[in-house]
């Protein structure tokens, strides 16, 4: 399938790159690949991850401008930024690292200012944009109340910075707090309790409601076992943004169906062990026969040393490990896809609705499948773009049958 344009991109997170070289580079090896596969002579909407060693030097060396018109040359068109990982997300181990600094630190709010002076510089005029970042950091030790006022602070300067910008240029760029598993916030719940009661409380309010918004990734919220439009819906009703959807799959182990059948849960088991590699964090929660999340795991490898220590787990397993989109199953493993879909149908339900005078979605859609290169051997791409392309295909494909 090929489309003279999308509304969507896919998050270059999956490059390595320490510098802007480098970034620059990969976006002219796979990005220019990946759209002529999928938009032909077309423009190739991209969500870029810019870490703070390229921002900082993008900014001083005043960058932003040129790198507008670069990007213009290869038909390549930024809306929205990752900001989740600061540092370097390609280091041979990454785990925890990821989540430093956190919302308590004012780099974290730093760096992602820095952000949206170059998003205003390169989105296309007339064009909103969005920012992602990390749901305040990772809870190493109890976090309280004056951890999590500090950390609302830091937001809402930040969103008082946004409202600079788009009171200057006449379109938006919101910041959107994704939550994950393990994390601060790892829930639709705990957003609510926290926008309620540190940002919607505060003289910012309204601001906060326009600027500071949620990046829902399926991918997180299926690991927690939560409905995808029930997640949705709570935070519409709770007058929350949502800033920026980023699709994504986990896998899915259902234990529960290889019960009295030795060799599919040895089978299973042996499928399962594939995914525990050790660079990223592959958080791992479980469920009951109500399909209420009942057990979390920081990582796989603590699941596999301890629910599955003394004998076969019988409740299903979920694991933050981003699969490629285009993924139902494979052997006796299986992947969230289909909240894929019910999360881009109640959106698509939700497209005229509003919050604080303005569109209750962005509309800003990204596929984010940055685990490419620690795939077990069956879902391996033997060439990158052809895999990402694919992505963008199927995703194409649902949002035309919705």
């Amino acid at each position: 399938m090929e489309t003279d344009e999308l509304t969507f991109g896919y998050c270059t997170n999956v490059h390595a790159a320490a510098d802007l070289s480098g970034a620059l580079s990969n976006l002219d090896t796979y990005a220019t690949a990946v759209r002529d596969r999928v938009v032909g002579d077309g423009r190739l909407p991209v969500g870029l991850w810019l870490p703070e060693a390229i921002t900082s030097s993008v900014l001083a060396a005043g960058q932003a401008v040129w790198l507008r018109d670069w990007l213009m040359d290869r038909r390549l068109v930024p809306y929205t930024l990752n900001g989740f990982p600061q540092g370097d997300f390609h280091q041979p181990v990454v785990k925890h690292a990821v989540y430093q600094p956190t919302w308590m630190c004012p780099s974290r709010a730093r760096h992602t200012q820095q952000l949206a002076q170059i998003l205003n510089a390169i989105l296309p005029s007339g064009r909103s944009g969005s920012i992602s970042t990390l749901p305040l950091g990772w809870p190493h030790a109890p976090w309280h109340a004056e951890n999590f006022k500090l950390s609302a602070d830091h937001l809402l300067e930040t969103a008082r910075f946004l409202d600079r910008i788009t009171q200057q240029r006449g379109c938006e760029i919101v910041l959107a707090i994704e939550p994950e598993p393990g994390c601060v916030l790892d829930t639709a719940a705990d957003i609510i309790e926290f926008f309620q009661r540190y940002l919607f409380s505060s003289p910012d309010a309204e601001m906060a409601r326009r600027y500071l918004t949620v990046c829902h990734d399926v991918c997180h919220s299926s690991v927690m076992f939560e409905p995808q439009q029930q997640a949705l819906a709570a935070y519409l009703n709770a007058g929350i943004r949502v800033g920026k959807v980023q699709i994504s799959s986990a896998v899915h182990v259902p234990w529960d169906t290889a019960d009295g059948q030795p060799e599919v849960q040895r089978a299973m088991l042996s499928q399962v062990q594939q995914f525990n590699e050790p660079k990223y964090l592959h958080q791992t929660t479980r469920c009951g026969s109500d399909r209420q999340l009942n057990g979390f795991c920081e990582d796989l490898s603590v699941a596999l040393a301890t629910w599955h220590k003394h004998k076969l787990p019988l409740q299903p397993w979920r694991i933050h490990f981003h699969l490629p989109i285009f993924v139902q199953q494979f052997g006796h493993l299986s992947s969230t896809q289909a909240d894929i879909s019910a999360a881009c149908r109640f959106l698509r339900q939700q497209s005229a609705t509003e919050v604080a005078g303005r569109s209750w979605f962005t509309g800003h859609y990204e596929v984010e499948t940055y685990a490419w290169t620690v795939l077990p051997p069956e879902l391996a791409a033997t060439d990158l773009a052809s895999g990402i392309a694919r992505e963008l295909q199927y995703f194409a494909g649902l949002v035309d049958r919705l």
